[in-house]
């Protein structure tokens, strides 16, 4: 199948070779975005733990480059929260809510990309279908009755060759993009359940009732 795929590119015409461009853009965006949800789930309980034991010795500055030196939202919460910590416990809640509502947008970014191809690819194929038989139509008028079935073949595999690319695009995208999804809603759930136990870490580091 891989060696005749520059054959099927050329039969498909210009649809396919964009329906290839898109699916290559697609696949770019799951693995960067599958690196990236990698990076941002830490053991967040170990991090939380090691992040009290600084913040015990009143020592802000050193908690504030463990969290730079940490990726994750989590570790971003936890540097906004200890950057508030004067404020109170109501002033870390809300710098927190702040703070939760810049990460999530990062952790969204670039799935809209995946889902569009997910939804165009399929048009996209219907639209090298047309174009297909526009071919086919154009060949049996101008031989008329003498249009041989070898001679409409092309416009014939242009049909079938899109049609089938633009699904095979389309369902792995799908498929991708309720992935992300899922991984994203996981990234949020850890960061709402980390967040009381990040208000009770920063205003009173003291207190081991989360060791």
């Amino acid at each position: 199948m891989a060696a005749m795929l520059p054959k099927l590119l050329i039969l498909g015409g210009p649809v396919a070779w964009l329906l290839m461009l898109a699916s290559a853009v697609a696949l770019t965006v799951f693995l960067e975005r599958m690196l990236h949800y990698h990076r941002a789930q830490i053991n967040s309980t170990e991090f939380l733990n090691g992040v009290r034991n600084v913040l015990r010795r009143e020592n802000v500055v050193e908690a504030v480059s463990i969290c730079d030196a940490t990726p994750g939202p989590v570790a971003r919460l936890v540097k906004a929260a200890a950057l508030a910590r004067d404020r109170g416990r109501d002033g870390i809640r809300e710098a927190l809510e702040e703070a939760g509502m810049q990460e999530v947008p990062k952790l969204e970014e670039k799935l809209n990309v995946i889902a569009t191809i997910a939804q165009v690819a399929p048009l996209m194929g219907l639209l090298g279908t047309a174009l297909g038989f526009i071919d086919i139509f154009e060949v049996m008028e101008r031989e008329g009755q003498f249009a041989h079935a070898s001679l409409m073949a092309g416009g014939v595999w242009k049909a079938m060759i899109c049609t089938a690319l633009g699904l095979a695009v389309a369902v792995p995208c799908y498929i991708a993009y309720n992935y992300l999804v899922s991984r994203v809603n996981q990234i949020v759930l850890d960061m709402e359940r980390s967040s009381n136990e990040i208000v009770n870490l920063v205003s009173d580091p003291t207190d081991g009732r989360n060791e």
